[in-house]
């Protein structure tokens, strides 16, 4: 045997446990040894033989066994055995050891110049027992070493409170290191704060200067730079900077209210006089008038017309929106098109070819701008959908091309939207011009995609209208809305899920390219939206249609242009100039997809 240790039972009375270490003494003896040899030297004469057995230090002594410690704060071991250290050099140890279900506890004597469980003790000179986490033969496992006498029954677990000092310590480090940089976003942003804050100002007395100079003696307002932007329909992107600068006008413009052009579910339309000055000069405008109880309606169109991205030839140009509380209405200040709408045109006039192409090249450009998420310069844009389309919503301008009006229900599909703000969006638009999805309620509101290809298929709706008033068709019948007579003026919703598509008539098809456009318009009303084209793909297109048939007709050996109809006998030989015009249809069989990507 290498020694012997004594075990005290505080349970039981005396008792004693067998070791390798030495064999077990009476309790009695072992208080005696703790109490009085501690004053006696080793082979004091008085007490013969102690010099063979020299007496450490007290500690707790248990084999492994389960413990209630959860290793957080402090926590008894509960060992029942004190045993005196075999050698002066020993010191009292803990592991605490956490199983997958349970914890436990061993309490021991163990020299630190020897390895124990493949770990050298370094912090054994310690008054109490401080559990640090150690990497043993077994796994890992949490070890306390001490010098006082049974200092191994309390365990102290304080590792968590050491590493939150070292992170509050790492994150003041960071936030000093940061500390320069946010000083810098701040005076940054301060400069720009001021810098905006004060050209705005200064943009607002310059203009409430100019408005003063032009302002008569007998009151009224010179508008010579509001009628200047009316003037400049195509103007750049600074004209409709200062026109909507306007909007914050003080007082109304001096307009007067000219005729009565329109009149819709929210508001009216006037034809007016923007007077220029005291004089009879004026310009004409076109006012939208919305009554008080229209308010939501004036401010969503007013909000989308001040969005200067919205500015395109073929979308109708704006001036100013105005609160006119006195007479408790609200106004939108527009350009004015005496040719009307593009259902009073086709009602009035048989358009020719050129003029089809013209104004379906237009419709197809305006709708393609609002769903676009990037400008022509490449600037990212927020697509707008119309939601309301129809031959009523767009005018006709001098030139014979369209522009698009009336937004009372346009949506911006700003990535921000919810499902839930879609959902809340309603179902919407003229029941005559709705797509089928809108109509049965089933429109995939987790994808804006799907928004556009409702104004798609209205917008093929209004291309069929313009298509049933060309003369090329043959027979040109008096103008009807999309479906005519089979639904009623105002049809509902119910009604018009059971119709079909307007009617092609075989006739159509003999021109070429009306039989390209109305492959277009096919393709554009399809009851699955999926397969519907997009209106980048509708402009490209209708623009190949017209530059194909412009380089036939140059081709043609013929003084005369192109021939529109082409009657081709079975038995008879085609000629070459009419073999060359099926190459058209190579345009109605063209992939989108790279016009999409456009």
């Amino acid at each position: 045997m290498n020694g012997f240790r004594s075990c005290l039972s505080n349970m039981h009375g005396p008792q004693c446990c067998s070791s390798s270490r030495g064999v077990s003494l009476p309790s009695s003896l072992v208080l005696w040894a703790v109490f009085f040899l501690p004053l006696l030297k080793p082979g004091t004469a008085g007490i013969p033989g102690m010099s063979m057995y020299p007496i450490s230090r007290l500690c707790k002594f248990c084999d492994r066994q389960s413990s209630s410690c959860n290793g957080t704060e402090s926590c008894m071991s509960h060992c029942s055995i004190t045993s005196v250290c075999d050698s002066r050099e020993e010191v009292c140890v803990a592991i605490w050891i956490k199983n997958e279900t349970s914890f436990t506890v061993e309490t021991l004597c163990h020299n630190p110049s020897v390895l124990l469980y493949g770990i050298m003790l370094d912090d054994y000179n310690s008054s109490s027992c401080v559990m640090k986490e150690k990497n043993s033969t077994s796994g890992m496992v949490h070890v306390c070493s001490c010098t006082e006498e049974e200092c191994n029954d309390k365990m102290v677990f304080v590792p968590k409170a050491k590493d939150q000092a070292v992170g509050d310590s790492l994150i003041s480090i960071i936030l000093v290191s940061l500390l320069p940089l946010i000083v810098m976003g701040v005076l940054v942003a301060a400069v720009i704060h001021w810098y905006c804050v004060n050209r705005r100002r200064h943009l607002s007395k310059k203009w409430e200067s100019n408005v003063k100079m032009r302002k008569p003696k007998a009151g009224g307002l010179d508008c010579r730079d509001a009628c200047a932007f009316m003037a400049d329909d195509d103007g750049s992107d600074s004209s409709s900077i200062h026109a909507n600068n306007l909007n914050h006008n003080t007082e109304p413009l001096p307009i007067e209210l000219d005729l009565l052009v329109g009149k819709g579910r929210f508001a009216q339309v006037y034809k007016a006089k923007l007077k220029q000055s005291s004089s009879a000069q004026f310009e004409t405008v076109a006012v939208k008038i919305f009554p008080s109880e229209e308010y939501a309606s004036w401010k969503n169109e007013k909000d989308i017309f001040s969005n200067k991205d919205l500015r395109h030839e073929n979308v109708l140009h704006f001036l100013t929106a105005e609160e006119r509380k006195a007479e408790k209405q609200y106004w939108l200040i527009t350009a004015f098109h005496p040719c009307g709408n593009l259902q009073e045109y086709l009602t009035r006039h048989v358009i020719s070819w050129e003029e089809l192409q013209a104004l379906s090249s237009s419709l197809a450009r305006g709708v393609a701008h609002l769903h676009s998420d990037r400008l022509t310069s490449g600037r990212p844009k927020v697509p707008i959908v119309h939601r309301d389309l129809k031959s009523s919503n767009v005018l006709v301008k001098k030139d014979l091309t369209c522009c698009i009006c009336d937004f009372g229900l346009a949506l911006c599909l700003d990535s921000s939207l919810s499902v839930d703000d879609l959902a809340n969006s309603g179902q919407v638009g003229t029941a005559r011009y709705m797509a089928p999805e809108v109509l049965e309620a089933r429109l995939d509101l987790e994808n804006i995609e799907s928004f556009k290809q409702t104004d798609i298929y209205s917008m093929a709706l209004v291309l069929w209208e313009m298509t049933s008033r060309c003369k090329t068709i043959g027979e040109v019948k008096d103008y009807e809305p999309a479906f005519g007579s089979k639904v009623r003026q105002h049809p509902y919703v119910e009604s018009m899920k059971d119709n079909d598509r307007p009617d092609i008539p075989d006739s159509w098809l003999r021109h070429q390219g009306i039989l390209a456009i109305c492959t277009t318009i096919k393709e554009c009303w399809d009851h699955d939206p999926e397969a519907r084209l997009t209106a980048h793909c509708v402009a490209e297109r209708l623009s190949e249609i017209e530059e194909e048939l412009d380089k036939l007709s140059s081709r043609s050996s013929s003084a005369e242009k192109i021939r529109y109809e082409v009657h081709i006998p079975v038995a008879m030989e085609i000629p070459e100039e009419e073999v060359k015009i099926s190459e058209i249809q190579n345009i109605i069989a063209a992939d989108c997809s790279v016009s999409d990507k456009k």
